[in-house]
């Protein structure tokens, strides 16, 4: 399902390590929002809030409670807050620019990873269900389980998986936009996939008989 992707060596397509087979067309191609990814992933939001916490916390113990002694009090631990949250978002920004998601007529294809570059090929066939999650904004998450028993790394994935499923890790399209959208292009594709009819190569009666 994995395959190792030489950051060195020029993609034929963008975001697949080497060009469709005839018939495979490519629907969509994406990335995940980066301030969505620093929420939803990284926590930015939690962290703003326990710096913010804090602060206000160790203000409420100053003796006079001046506002040059508060705003002296705080502003340390509003910078340390300021500093981290910048950079966890810088993070999410690099794993965001990292990332192309793709969805052809015949698989998804997550290219990820900004130090170990990674492309996951998940066929439809080895989907047994796909899961949607989406916040207010439209942005949301489209996680594949996998019938297959190819182990995946959480922690090399991380974070294009679903969170807390560390048994089976469940490859996954992070903090997209228009996820609703994306998600029916997914559905439709696997659809036509999944039903689209074998052709088997009969021998002729006639020659069956000779033998």
């Amino acid at each position: 399902m994995s395959a190792p992707h030489d950051d060195f060596a020029i993609e034929p397509v963008r975001g697949l390590p080497e060009r469709p087979p005839v018939g495979e067309e490519l629907l969509w191609q994406g990335r995940p929002d980066s301030l969505a990814l620093a929420r939803d992933a990284f926590k930015i939001t939690w962290v703003a809030g326990y710096f913010g916490t804090l602060a206000i916390w160790r203000a409420s113990a100053v003796a006079d409670g001046s506002p040059a002694s508060v705003i002296a009090v705080m502003l340390p631990y509003l910078a340390i807050g300021l500093v981290v949250c910048g950079i966890l978002y810088l993070m999410a920004w690099v794993q965001a620019r990292a990332t192309v998601y793709t969805i052809t007529t015949a698989r998804v294809a997550l290219r990820i990873g900004a130090a170990l570059t990674v492309t996951l090929n998940v066929p439809f066939k080895q989907v047994g269900a796909a899961t949607l999650s989406t916040k207010r904004n439209g942005t949301g998450s489209i996680a594949l389980e996998t019938l297959c028993d190819t182990r995946i790394s959480y922690l090399v994935c991380w974070p294009h998986v679903r969170p807390w499923r560390f048994a089976k890790t469940q490859p996954t399209l992070r903090c997209i936009p228009d996820a609703a959208g994306v998600a029916k292009i997914l559905a439709d594709a696997a659809e036509t996939r999944i039903n689209e009819p074998t052709v088997a190569r009969v021998m002729p009666a006639m020659a069956m008989a000779a033998e």
